[in-house]
């Protein structure tokens, strides 16, 4: 990205740490779209104007020069693949700085009874989808309401 001038676009680290899940994806529509939700959270604590396109050109770039065999239609494909990263992405682009402030009124019209009820609510649902997550919350409850 240096080489072509876009060295100062933090935000392409951000696609560029996620892209490894996103292509993984690509077959399964859901968690496609999951891992451009994330991205887009990420992305949101970016200032600045994020041009998505620009990623695309070094994208494509980088790929030239590691495919010895590139052809057009690895042009196509991973054209389409990313035209695709970038239309869902725009179609969140502002939303999570909109979703925090409703979320944030929300939580502050809650008693501090409510928030223990949400924050057990929280976690037990989320364990019980994703049982694997108890191994990144080692800490204490009282640590996790914080």
């Amino acid at each position: 990205a240096a080489v072509m001038g876009f060295g100062g676009r933090t935000w392409m680290n951000e696609v560029l740490n996620s892209f490894d899940a996103i292509v993984m994806n690509v077959g399964n529509s859901y968690r496609l779209q999951e891992e451009c939700d994330i991205l887009s959270l990420r992305m949101a604590k970016h200032k600045g104007i994020i041009n998505l396109t620009e990623y695309k050109a070094v994208m494509l770039a980088s790929l030239r020069s590691l495919v010895k065999d590139w052809s057009s239609q690895h042009e196509v494909s991973w054209s389409w693949l990313w035209e695709n990263v970038e239309r869902m992405i725009k179609a969140l682009i502002g939303k999570p700085a909109v979703q925090q402030r409703a979320l944030a009124k929300f939580l502050s019209g809650l008693d501090e009874q409510a928030l223990v009820v949400l924050r057990r609510e929280v976690y037990t649902k989320f364990f019980a989808l994703a049982p694997a997550g108890q191994e990144f919350f080692k800490q204490s409850t009282t640590r996790l309401h914080f």
